[in-house]
């Protein structure tokens, strides 16, 4: 477990890197002994989940949820060709605000193109991968981190734009202050090689004290 895809981070191999990230931050381990294992969370990884990501950006988690739904039932199954064999109008409907149809019919084309190739996205390294992914006009840096993290278990991603880690960070550190994202990349820079376990655990903990869900997850 020495580099970022020295192992995929599964149900199997979850306990391992939590116990490692343990040893390297103390905290972690406090917090694994309070509250446990962090959910996986696993999404299947392509152009559906990276669409989710982009319906979910700046909404509520119930909303994408239902936005989400509207477009499954519209549009199943949800690859590049369903999606923009849909009109404006139907995608205002279902939900999509226009800034999203556009994002989500940019990423539609570079898909169903071959321009991104999310198979060959795959099998590159975590900072090829997000220079791949941000390509797409509507996938920033923070989004593709979500989707190595949730979707292909990389183990050393850190979306430190991600609010809920900051307040995750605080909650964990006794902090008296919420770190902004430069602070909160600086402390993650300790938890290598478990970058990734480190923001489950910190999702997991924010959930666990009670704030309010994360709008991914």
């Amino acid at each position: 477990m020495k580099t970022d895809k020295a192992f995929v981070v599964t149900q199997e191999t979850l306990p391992e890197a939590v116990e490692a990230l343990g040893l390297i931050d103390t905290d972690f381990a406090r917090a694994f002994a309070e509250i446990g294992l962090p959910p996986l969370r696993y999404r299947a990884p392509g152009f559906a989940t990276l669409l989710r990501i982009i319906i979910a950006q700046q909404v509520s988690l119930a909303s994408a949820q239902a936005i989400a739904d509207r477009l499954t039932a519209a549009c199943d199954p949800v690859v590049p060709e369903n999606f923009l064999s849909l009109t404006d109008e139907s995608l205002r409907q279902i939900g999509l605000s226009r800034p999203k149809q556009r994002y989500g019919r940019a990423l539609a084309e570079a898909v169903a193109s071959g321009e991104i190739e999310l198979d060959r996205i795959a099998t590159l390294d975590d900072e090829a991968a997000i220079t791949e992914l941000t390509r797409a006009k509507g996938i920033g840096r923070w989004s593709a981190e979500v989707y190595l993290l949730f979707s292909l278990g990389r183990p050393n991603v850190f979306p430190a734009d991600d609010i809920g880690l900051m307040t995750g960070a605080q909650l964990l550190k006794g902090l008296e202050v919420r770190p902004d994202r430069t602070a909160l990349a600086a402390m993650a820079e300790d938890w290598r090689p478990y970058r990734a376990v480190a923001a489950r655990m910190l999702w997991h903990y924010r959930r666990q004290a009670g704030a309010i869900p994360d709008d991914w997850e």
